[in-house]
């Protein structure tokens, strides 16, 4: 009797809501062509606020493509989330008769760090002005991180495995490596990712405390890591949200093998402690190697969490570094989130994407308004560089503490 073959996890679908584009390929085209559209912040309420600079998701009309039954009860971070699940789920060919036949079969895993601050703070603001009569029920839900897991297995009748992973920035990360795990254990489809929306009055005062934020107000130069000019971070909203399956299963259904999730790791080393960071990331991607059963030395492009504080940064660099060895000096790094912000849990799966469609195009796109590196990296930077990639590991640190690292496979080269 034949052996059932290994569950591996594959990306088969991707969907893009982010300041840079609101769908994969004007993401890409943005992406590799360096395209920084940091900005000052036009949201009203935040015009007096220190913080000047963020990534703001423009051209996206939620009302076109979310029905209003659910626009009325979620908040933006959800919107951005529902969208993205409809735009990698239709990349997958995946539609509704899949759910009808095997409901269970598919389930859906997010990260989210800020929750829904829009809506939370606009039904606040008519209990306080006008009193509880005027506050909807759908306060109780909206804000909630887990939201977004919710109203997309409800508005698509998914009923296999869902959850959230309520962390700090490596939490967008960490739902991926989920949803490969929940694949590899049996489940035919998850759809995975992150979508924030921390741009509203309410929420960005709470950013105020984060010592590691820019409040810089030239765009330009508002977010610039691994550089003397290195002054903090510029926040960020949007997402994406990722089909993660069965490599052979996805084959067998003829759609296309995009990359696979071939290992992850985490570790955790404290608030804002940055100098322990080294050690924690370093293991990190040490233990994400092992479960990949990948050398150092078939590392072909690394994208970095590049915070923009030189203690992070430093730290980041040594770290690539100390398990890279030499080639951790050779080998390309980028980090393309200077030009659209980091948009907390969303950011790594923003850069998950770029690195899927690195892969993909045979092409590492840059790090936006960095050019003068003060580390020892071989950083990506004015225009994109031509190279054959065949794996990517992906970088994520948190405020919090968290350190994590996944690495990816390129489609075509795992097909055999």
């Amino acid at each position: 009797m034949r052996a059932p073959h290994p569950r591996r996890a594959a990306v088969t679908g991707i969907g893009v809501v982010a300041p840079n584009g609101t769908n994969s390929e004007t993401f890409w085209k943005s992406t590799r062509e360096g395209l920084s559209v940091l900005d000052r912040v036009t949201r009203e309420g935040c015009e007096n606020l220190p913080l000047r600079v963020a990534g703001e998701v423009r051209a996206f009309d939620p009302s076109s493509l979310i029905e209003e039954r659910y626009l009325v009860q979620t908040d933006r971070f959800t919107h951005f989330a529902m969208a993205a699940a409809d735009f990698a789920l239709e990349d997958a060919r995946l539609g509704p008769a899949d759910a009808d036949a095997a409901p269970f079969s598919l389930g859906v895993v997010t990260a989210a760090g800020s929750g829904g601050g829009e809506f939370g703070q606009r039904e606040l603001q008519r209990l306080w002005g006008k009193g509880s009569r005027f506050v909807g029920p759908y306060q109780s839900i909206a804000w909630f991180y887990a939201a977004s897991t919710g109203q997309i297995s409800i508005r698509r009748g998914f009923k296999g495995p869902c959850s959230v992973v309520a962390a700090d920035e490596a939490g967008g990360l960490d739902a991926l490596a989920h949803a490969a795990r929940a694949v590899v254990r049996g489940t035919d489809v998850i759809v995975a990712g992150s979508t924030e929306a921390p741009l509203a009055p309410y929420s960005m005062v709470c950013q105020l405390g984060y010592e590691e934020l820019s409040t810089v107000q030239d765009p330009a130069l508002a977010y610039r890591p691994f550089t003397e000019g290195a002054c903090g971070f510029v926040p960020a909203e949007g997402g994406a949200m990722l089909v993660v399956e069965d490599e052979t299963s996805a084959r067998e259904r003829g759609v296309r093998v995009r990359a696979r999730v071939a290992g992850h790791a985490a570790t955790f080393t404290g608030a804002s402690r940055w100098e322990l960071s080294r050690e924690g990331l370093a293991q990190a991607i040490r233990g994400a190697l092992d479960e990949a059963g990948c050398a150092p030395e078939e590392i072909d492009v690394v994208f970095a969490d590049a915070l923009g504080v030189p203690e992070a940064d430093r730290a980041e660099a040594l770290a690539i570094a100390d398990v890279l060895g030499a080639h951790g000096r050779r080998v390309p790094v980028t980090a393309p989130k200077t030009g659209t912000g980091r948009g907390y849990c969303s950011a790594p799966v923003l850069d998950t994407v770029a690195a899927v469609l690195a892969m993909e195009h045979g092409l590492i796109p840059p790090t936006p308004n960095v050019f003068d590196i003060c580390h020892d990296l071989d950083l990506v930077t004015v225009r994109a560089r031509a190279a054959e990639l065949r794996t990517a590991l992906v970088l994520s640190r948190g405020l919090m503490g968290s350190n994590t690292a996944l690495v990816l496979r390129h489609g075509v080269a795992e097909a055999s």
